[in-house]
């Protein structure tokens, strides 16, 4: 079966995978090549997700599945951001 494979890090990679059925999200991320293509991803720390609803590991995937790792967003306020102003 055919599933996709997102991940927007330090470079953004979009995939399509052909897996066998009873695949574990986690042995498409594997199988996928994207953990050599992008050495940041640290499967103990990246979440991961099928159509932004978070999911573990050894969730079996579905036919037409988009799998997304998810890397940590951090927000950097400007000089003159301010968080309790409402103008």
């Amino acid at each position: 079966m055919r599933v996709g494979l997102i991940y927007a890090g330090e470079t953004q990679v979009m995939l399509q995978c052909q897996v066998d059925d009873n695949t574990t999200v986690g042995d498409a991320i594997e199988s996928s090549g994207i953990l050599r293509m992008c050495q940041d991803i640290d499967l103990k720390r990246h979440k991961v997700g099928i159509y932004g609803r978070f999911v573990k590991l050894n969730n079996v995937l579905k036919e037409g599945d988009r799998i997304e790792i998810y890397r940590k967003i951090t927000r950097v306020l400007d000089d003159d951001d301010d968080e309790d102003d409402d103008d």
